[in-house]
């Protein structure tokens, strides 16, 4: 009998540590950073309040007043650095840009878990922070987010009327299937781990994944969006960007770019063009 009690409390050991780590797994990696040289354009740091007291930095770009403003975010464990591509390509095209560091990320104030609800979160105090701040006369706000900042950009346009066209790239449909995909391909088992890492968000971080997924809210959004995933994309699959464009219908356009991955779609011939074009359309 001694060899069981002995046995159970190994295994039981074993989830407990193992369900720690997994835990662990999704402290958000600091990315600090300066602000780059010899850039085409000015950049304005500021920092962008949130309703608890803290703080988000950013990078303020003004071209015109009249102008749409567009605001990027980043991919998580990245920061505002992850979009210079982005807004370099979109200098001088009529746009106004704001990218910003998600809380706990870069030169943001310190949240120690990340989650699309709070990437969401950012994305309307942003907004808010252009409309009290720099008194820019035109209302409307466009979006382009990456991965989990494309989740984030989705639900923040369900619940935002005043964005009304939105890119995403590599962006989940629903965070349960993309963390299950996740644990799986680490060989962790649904029963008890991943299991239990669901019933640890809902009581612990009160995140109800099925009430937060970007597949749920994308019908309720008044926007346009432009969905884009790498056909070869491993970290969210292809599938995940076809569920969202149905659930959107007529008011998105899904790109499936052959051969791209996560985080390389940027790099395809005429992806520029397309997404500016979406954006200026």
């Amino acid at each position: 009998m001694n060899w069981l009690f002995f046995v159970l409390g190994v295994a039981l050991l074993a989830v407990i540590v193992l369900f720690y780590f997994m835990v662990r797994g999704f402290i958000n990696p600091i990315d600090k950073h300066n602000v780059p040289e010899n850039l085409p354009f000015k950049i304005e740091e500021v920092r962008i309040p949130l309703p608890d007291g803290r703080h988000l930095y950013g990078w303020w770009v003004l071209s015109d007043k009249n102008a749409p403003t567009i605001i990027f975010a980043h991919g998580w464990g990245r920061s505002v650095r992850r979009m210079l591509p982005y807004l370099k390509r979109f200098c001088c095209k009529g746009f106004n840009m704001l990218a910003f560091d998600a809380r706990g990320h870069g030169n943001s104030d310190p949240d120690k878990y990340s989650n699309l609800v709070k990437f969401a979160n950012d994305i309307i105090a942003s907004i808010n922070f252009v409309e009290d701040n720099r008194k820019v006369d035109n209302p409307a706000f466009y979006l382009v987010g990456l991965s989990i900042g494309g989740a984030g950009s989705i639900y923040a346009a369900g619940n935002d009327k005043r964005i009304k066209k939105v890119v995403t790239v590599g962006a989940f449909a629903h965070p349960a299937s993309v963390m299950k995909k996740q644990f799986n391909d680490h060989h962790i088992p649904y029963y008890p781990m991943i299991w239990l890492m669901f019933r640890y968000l809902r009581i612990f971080q009160n995140l109800d994944l099925n009430k937060i997924a970007p597949v749920k809210h994308i019908a309720n959004a008044k926007a346009s969006f432009l969905l884009i995933h790498g056909e070869a994309d491993k970290t969210v699959p292809v599938e995940e960007g076809k569920r969202l464009a149905k659930a959107a219908g007529s008011r998105a356009e899904l790109w499936i770019i052959p051969h791209r991955g996560h985080s390389d779609c940027h790099l395809e011939k005429g992806f520029w063009e397309k997404v500016i074009g979406f954006m200026k359309g």
